[in-house]
């Protein structure tokens, strides 16, 4: 058409539109545009297999909308059988899609939401499973806490090893003190880091002490989403993923995924967002200067209970289980529960200092109840934590060495003798003595251990100590002249 109103020749304008001069004449004497000359298609091509049996779909979608097209067509094949068949399916989901969006019930909507510069922060933890991030060469299984700004979507990023309080509060006021203000709110999902459970006089969830005490500390007002809307925290959520994505890609270009320990895992975290802020930089000034001055201290990163040390030299923690020196039995010692380790205290000295366990698992330390094992050889075959009595697996295969020469209580007594060595002495050169004897074919025996063992350690001689004269001049002349 344009070309014919350029030279009137409807030849060359058909052959430059690239069709036939009859259909090129037919669209001139019609004056409309071929997308405009389609008309809808009143008749089908085929057969609608569905025709009998669509009242029937459409009253069962009514009811449960929920209904998949494939559970309905299993109860049509149920109720005539060689009517459909799996080839049906695509043209059943066709159907009950067109016809949810024209009959069907009204759908959620979402709105967004205009954040407000400073008005709340909100903390989500994430795992970081497909990171495959290790430490020292040791899979590190972690979580992310992570706290974000919805209106500049400024972000901070602790490991932690699970959803506690501890790891919450590490989190936030590690935010905080990155930014140096405070928000008016902050904002969590109902995980029990923050509340317990429904209560029985009201709607919704309670906040634990220890989370509201965090708060009050800070000034913030604590407030949740709605149970089950997670939605509701679509910022953090949303930064989550993000977050993990630039992880992912530094790591690659890192060309490693292990770290020495958890301080250098953190500082590479710290790098990675603190890169990913600086873009943000004029909306993060805006929430700054919205947001109150940060004016209190750094609270401590642990929690503290008290726990008793029972007759087996165990202190229970968090469904937990821990030994302790033998000498602590009977008293209450002073537990700082950090999120990845514990720390026990008597009398204010630490006593122990380890990992956090977790899930109800144990540590048994063979050197705190060895002294009294060996005076009692025949509980050791029941022991309720004999396995915690292997350190490594030269002592397991030493075990069951001995036990094949020596079976029952004189082999427990032999292995007993072995532990008690490595406890005296070095573990490690205790270690090295039953590998040797493992090797060489020999039934691996205590004294033969110690031999091996003391001859491989190093060899103290005491030090040439001498002792000077004393001196008392210097001490009269002091006296001089204080009477002077």
């Amino acid at each position: 058409m344009e070309e014919t109103s350029k030279n009137g020749h409807l030849g060359n304008s058909a052959m430059k539109a690239g069709m036939d001069r009859k259909t090129a004449r037919r669209y001139i004497k019609a004056g409309k545009l071929p997308s405009e000359m389609k008309t809808p298609r009143a008749w089908r091509t085929r057969r609608d297999a569905f025709a009998e049996d669509w009242p029937a779909v459409t009253t069962m979608l009514a009811k449960m909308p929920a209904l998949e097209a494939q559970t309905i067509l299993d109860l049509l094949e149920v109720k005539h059988p060689g009517r459909y068949n799996v080839s049906h399916l695509r043209t059943l989901q066709r159907r009950i899609h067109r016809w949810k969006a024209q009959m069907g019930p009204d759908r959620e909507v979402w709105f967004t939401q205009a954040h407000r510069p400073g008005e709340a922060a909100q903390t989500d933890f994430t795992s970081t499973t497909e990171l495959g991030v290790t430490l020292a060469g040791q899979v590190f299984v972690h979580l992310l806490c992570v706290t974000v700004l919805p209106y500049s979507n400024w972000q901070w990023a602790t490991a932690c090893q699970s959803e506690s309080v501890s790891a919450l509060r590490r989190g936030v006021q590690s935010a905080l003190f990155q930014l140096g203000r405070v928000p008016y709110f902050h904002q969590t999902d109902h995980s029990t880091a923050a509340t317990h459970q429904i209560s029985r006089d009201a709607k919704d969830r309670t906040f634990n002490e220890e989370y509201a005490s965090i708060m009050r500390h800070f000034g913030m007002q604590p407030r949740t989403t709605a149970v089950g809307a997670k939605e509701q925290n679509g910022d953090v959520e949303a930064a989550n993923g993000a977050l993990k994505r630039r992880l992912e890609q530094a790591l690659l270009a890192r060309g490693s995924h292990d770290f020495l320990d958890q301080n250098e895992y953190e500082s590479f975290i710290a790098q990675i967002v603190r890169k990913a802020n600086a873009a943000r930089g004029p909306r993060v000034a805006e929430d700054l200067m919205a947001m109150k001055p940060l004016v209190v201290d750094c609270l401590p990163e642990y929690s503290e209970m008290i726990a008793y040390v029972a007759s087996t030299s165990i202190i229970r923690v968090k469904s937990c289980a821990y030994s302790v020196s033998s000498r602590l039995i009977g008293q209450n010692v002073r537990v700082r529960l950090f999120d990845h380790r514990i720390e026990v205290y008597f009398a204010d000295t630490l006593q122990l200092a380890c990992e956090r366990l977790r899930d109800k698992q144990v540590r048994v330390d063979y050197r705190h109840v060895i002294w009294s094992l060996v005076r009692k050889p025949g509980a050791f075959a029941r022991y309720v934590y004999r396995d915690e009595m292997f350190p490594t697996i030269a002592f397991r295969k030493a075990y069951d060495d001995i036990q094949a020469a020596k079976p029952g209580i004189k082999g427990d007594v032999e292995y007993l003798r072995i532990l008690h060595l490595a406890a005296s002495a070095s573990e490690s050169d205790v270690d090295d003595a039953l590998i040797s004897q493992l090797a060489s074919g020999v039934h691996v025996t205590a004294d033969a251990t110690r031999a091996i063992a003391l001859k491989a350690g190093p060899q103290i001689s005491p030090p040439d100590i001498s002792m000077p004269a004393v001196d008392l001049t210097v001490y009269d002349s002091l006296l001089t002249q204080v009477a002077s």
